[in-house]
């Protein structure tokens, strides 16, 4: 068997071009595209040719290929090495290490021995990259004259290598215990690998009963780091309307854990406005909000347009306004004088507004504990009194003290004698159906 025929029964991808070689003929030719295999990542450093400063560093597994144009002459191989022209996918590898490159390649050559294999290994593992000066320990170095535009192309290549060899393989599904095609699999960004079925099933189930904070990886490991699955991933999993929800109920609970964030007043828009950073609670410019996703200024207490910071506000003050009106009596002319100087229709929304915020604390005493940890007024219907804050903090607490429980042994605090709540883990529920405790 020919030095050619084993190369092409082992590398059959690499060869694009073969014409066998005959020495009866003067000459063959041959095209080798050899793909660079780092094996693990390696960090690149793009350099500017031009200002020898570092424009960017990416971490790659692998590099573009090298196309090697060979020329076997009647010579070959025991008088003298191939003809040989390298060239750079991408044009990655700068003209003059290509050079240098092609002279490392014809000194391989032994008298008598074939050296085209020698090659396809030299540049397929990268072990080239040290013989150019390019590579030292871990890190590659490459200068180039346009490293701006070069490393989208680089990482544009390294990903799409991945995914093709991601999808060639076969992995085990951590939650159905299946092996299961590479292409019907999806690898998180944690690493861990799950078929999109379960996934799909997973998601969209958490999703569906709001429990977006239990939307990631359904590793064990993962679940109790807490780690969130991007909107990235999620996309490739579910359909676009669950998403759509997934991003809602993200909406609804970054309001429910920061009580500064405010809805955009604009009804085309309504998207969450956060407070200003560093502002003080005393300046009039503390009520300025700039909504994010429309760009429309307003003020944080009465949502109309901005009003600037030294206007009075009318609402800046708005329960002790609503409490100095609902005092007045109904024929008072100091209550007539107060619907003129803030207007009959806003007196009458502050005042609705008022009540219905006295509603809702007196709601919320009655009928709700805080969480020591996060302030989040939390409902129970059922079940024992130890609670776990779901919205973020992870907090063990007391339902019915509201003390903080340790998260390693939470039940001590009802199984020791002389505490208030001692045996008091559960209520009852009495005859007419309303809770009790003990």
């Amino acid at each position: 068997m020919s030095e050619l025929e084993v190369l092409e029964s082992i590398f059959p991808d690499f060869i694009s071009t073969n014409q066998p070689h005959q020495p009866d003929k003067f000459e063959s030719f041959l095209k080798l595209e050899i793909p660079i295999d780092l094996g693990e990542p390696y960090t690149v450093v793009l350099v500017d040719d031009v200002t020898d400063s570092n424009v960017a560093t990416l971490s790659l597994t692998s590099l573009p290929p090298l196309l090697l144009h060979v020329v076997l002459s009647a010579a070959y191989p025991s008088q003298g090495p191939p003809a040989v022209t390298v060239r750079a996918h991408h044009s990655w590898l700068p003209t003059p290490l290509l050079w240098r490159l092609q002279a490392i390649l014809r000194g391989m050559w032994t008298p008598g021995e074939g050296v085209l294999y020698e090659w396809v290994e030299i540049i397929r593992g990268g072990d080239f990259l040290g013989s150019l000066d390019l590579k030292s320990s871990r890190v590659i170095q490459i200068k180039h004259p346009s490293p701006q535009l070069l490393g989208p192309l680089l990482v544009s290549y390294d990903d799409s290598t991945r995914s093709a060899n991601f999808s060639q393989g076969s992995y085990p599904c951590a939650i159905c215990l299946t092996s299961i095609k590479g292409s019907k699999c999806l690898q998180l960004s944690c690493i861990h690998i799950f078929c999109r079925s379960c996934l799909l099933d997973y998601w969209s189930l958490c999703i569906t009963e709001g429990n977006i904070e239990k939307l990631g990886c359904p590793d064990p490991e993962c679940i109790k780091m807490g780690r969130e699955s991007s909107e990235e991933e999620i996309a490739r999993v579910v359909s676009e309307q669950a998403v759509q929800r997934w991003r809602w109920l993200k909406q609804k609970f970054m309001f429910e854990k920061d009580p500064s964030l405010t809805h955009c007043p604009m009804m085309f828009c309504q998207s969450p406005v956060p407070k200003p950073p560093d502002s003080e609670s005393d300046a009039g410019i503390d009520r300025l909000r700039i909504c994010p996703a429309c760009s429309f200024s307003f003020c944080g207490f009465c949502k109309r347009t901005w009003h600037g910071a030294v206007q009075e506000c009318p609402i800046s003050h708005a329960e002790t306004v609503v409490l100095e009106y609902l005092a007045l009596a109904e024929d008072s002319s100091e209550r007539h004088v107060m619907e003129l100087r803030f207007g009959r229709t806003m007196l009458r929304k502050l005042v609705a507004r008022y009540q219905e915020e006295q509603l809702n604390k007196k709601w919320l005493a009655a009928s709700t504990v805080a969480c020591p940890g996060c302030s989040v007024n939390i409902e129970k219907n059922l079940g024992c009194n130890h609670m776990t804050c779901s919205r973020g903090c992870g907090t063990h607490f007391c339902y019915r003290c509201a003390a903080k429980l340790n998260p390693s042994d939470p039940y001590k605090h009802f199984s020791t004698p002389g505490q208030p709540c001692f045996s008091k883990l559960f209520d009852f529920v009495s005859e007419d159906h309303e809770w009790q405790p003990f």
